[in-house]
């Protein structure tokens, strides 16, 4: 009898071991030493994961000590792993030889390459549907993906706005240089969501200062009066050594969240029926949630949603009822047509009924972009939030989704209605920007802020900016205080990089333009003024976020020009971001730059980087790099 009861508990004990819940977590890291973010996390032959966070983090709950846990990331080798009893599994991803044309396993769910090269995809993923796990509360490595049965993903029908790469101009005969700030980022996540999916970006989707903005810079932060600080800084610029390379950084003040103004914010949410997918509602509601529990008391939310028609789901709800907004939320579901236009004017409606006079009003847009109802052209967009604008009302633009993205539309919204763009690929994006830098993407501390760059002749020859192809000003703008321009947030950074020509290079007369001598006017050359050793002066004007005269803020500089190995991190590391957005444009003015330079330049220059996300872009760099065919001899 006892002999019996001690095999019963025997069996009865493998039955819990073979049954229960086992948690398990861990640590992901590269070879190189670096934790890696994003790696999905797999019980193999199920739709039960999760994705890495920022320090390559993971939770999983798993039914069976038999089950395996597979770990992927492209350009990376799969790798799997018994459960056993293992409550801990830390795993070394080695990078991947063979090449990105196999089977690449993305956020979500398994898709097979058939030409990664081209633009016109299409993937393919077969896998059941897993429903969302995700709380109201951020959680470390929550499921960040979903699964769709058949998903076709037809990358034709994006749609960019096309500009033609800025070129060089002789200081001679243009002096200045003058554009608007630009604190968007979406064009990097965009990018990466590309990328990740084992395909390179359209040469349209790519705008280089988004890229070089997305990341955090060491400024220091304003010590005088005004809402922000200028840090400047001289360097050789790594695709031409003949050239020097200027970069210009400006650090918003920050300010804490409880000193921050009380907000009346409306929810304009996009539940048409292009929006019924994986990465777009479920992936909307779930960010928008880490944002309502960020609010307080005195912060009111209304939801206006848009399909068909536009209507006003919520009415104005204090964050001190976060149950009752995020119930509202949870509510929402997707189909019909999309009445963008309608939804807009209900949102500006709605935040002019209960506009805060001291206070942050704000729209924050969560669309794909697929306008088809109503206002839909580009210009019919623009000219209605150009219209509503100047009522003290900002926007903030979320893009979601991927197949019929709409990134043009969305980023005219944004710059033509005070605001700013953000494009979420995953939770952790979500965390980052509706959390993290909750300040700088909510609250306005400066608007129609304009750089002006003069530059001395008797130092430099030539100078090309950057990127900011879209947010170029004539000179005359600089002093016209009816001229819109970008808004700059609490905490924001802003960066701008000028590749000059200095004079005496050898090859200033390949890229300065010259026209034929002039037929009715004498061709003089300026007088050029002896300012001791000053290469430029940089000036910029910004208006308070409820004032209409503009603040003008003037600073030269003289430093000696240093070596790359010399320059501080934030600056290495901005170049290496340039050199790989100009790389990804297929831009004339790279040289033979390649993506291994960008690489082992971004590699060593990541300074502080608690977040991860410097270290994530090094490996995107490599991800690039073999999709281009890019060898190891090159």
């Amino acid at each position: 009898m006892k002999t019996m009861m001690i095999i019963m508990a025997v069996i009865f004990g493998m039955g819990i071991s073979a049954n229960a819940n086992i948690k398990v977590c861990g640590e992901v890291k590269a070879e190189i030493g670096d934790p890696l973010p994003g790696v999905t996390v797999v019980i193999k032959g199920t739709t039960i994961g999760v994705i890495t966070d920022f320090d390559g983090k993971y939770c999983l709950e798993c039914h069976s000590d038999k089950d395996v846990l597979s770990f992927s990331l492209i350009g990376m080798e799969t790798q799997e792993f018994v459960v056993g009893t293992q409550t801990t599994i830390n795993v070394t991803l080695k990078e991947d030889q063979v090449g990105l044309d196999e089977v690449v396993v993305v956020g979500y769910g398994s898709m097979r390459n058939h030409n990664i090269t081209g633009s016109s995809n299409k993937r393919h993923a077969r896998s059941g549907r897993q429903k969302s796990q995700v709380s109201s509360m951020p959680q470390v490595a929550a499921p960040a993906f979903y699964y769709e049965s058949e998903m076709d993903i037809d990358y034709t029908n994006e749609s960019y706005t096309a500009e033609d790469e800025n070129k060089y101009k002789s200081v001679l005969k243009e002096p200045l240089s003058t554009f608007s700030a630009d604190v968007d980022k979406a064009s990097y996540t965009n990018v990466r969501r590309y990328l990740n999916n084992g395909q390179l970006p359209p040469a349209d989707a790519v705008r280089v200062e988004e890229m070089i903005n997305y990341f955090s810079y060491d400024y220091t932060q304003p010590k005088d009066k005004h809402p922000f600080a200028v840090h400047p800084e001289l360097a050789v610029c790594p695709w031409n050594e003949e050239h020097y390379l200027f970069k210009v950084g400006v650090k918003g003040k920050e300010i804490e969240k409880d000193n921050l103004p009380p907000s009346n914010l409306v929810f304009l949410l996009d539940v048409s029926g292009s929006m019924d997918a994986h990465n777009k509602l479920p992936l909307l509601k779930s960010s928008l949630k880490m944002l309502v529990n960020e609010l307080r008391e005195d912060d009111y939310v209304s939801i206006v949603v848009y399909a068909g028609a536009a209507g006003l789901v919520l009415e104005p709800t204090s964050g001190k009822d976060k149950a009752k907004i995020i119930n509202a939320l949870d509510k929402l579901s997707a189909g019909g047509s999309t009445a963008g236009g309608e939804g807009l004017k209900l949102a500006y409606k709605t935040a002019k009924e209960h506009f805060k006079k001291e206070g942050n009003n704000r729209i924050i847009l969560a669309t794909d972009g697929d306008f088809n109802v109503g206002v839909s052209s580009n210009e019919g967009m623009e000219a209605l939030v150009e219209k509503e604008r100047n009522n003290g009302i900002f926007m903030t633009v979320l893009g979601f989704g991927m197949g019929n993205y709409k990134d043009d539309k969305m980023e005219i919204i944004a710059d033509k209605g005070n605001g700013n763009y953000a494009y979420i690929d995953n939770i952790q994006e979500a965390e980052k920007v509706l959390v993290s830098e909750f300040g700088g993407t909510l609250f306005t501390i400066a608007k129609d802020v304009k750089f002006q760059v003069e530059f001395n002749p008797a130092k430099v020859a030539g100078y090309r900016l950057i990127g900011y192809e879209n947010r170029m000003l004539a000179a005359e703008d600089f002093n016209d205080d009816k001229k819109d321009a970008g808004e700059i947030g609490a905490g924001h950074t802003v960066t701008a990089l000028y590749e000059l020509i200095p004079v005496g290079a050898k090859d200033a007369k390949e890229w300065i333009p010259s026209v034929d001598k002039l037929k009715y006017q004498k061709e003089t050359t300026p007088e050029i003024q002896a300012v001791s050793d000053e290469w430029l002066t940089v000036k910029l004007r910004y208006k308070q976020p409820d004032g209409d005269k503009s603040t003008l803020i003037e600073k030269p500089y003289e430093n000696e020009v240093k070596k790359l190995d010399e320059a501080s991190d934030d600056f290495r590391f901005a170049a290496a971001v340039a050199g790989f957005g100009m790389l990804l444009k297929k831009s004339e003015y790279s040289n033979d730059y390649t993506y291994q330079e960008v690489y082992e330049l971004a590699k060593n220059a990541k300074g502080k980087d608690d977040d991860g996300f410097k270290a994530e872009m090094t490996r995107l760099v490599k991800t690039a790099k073999s999709l281009a065919g890019e060898t190891a001899s090159k």
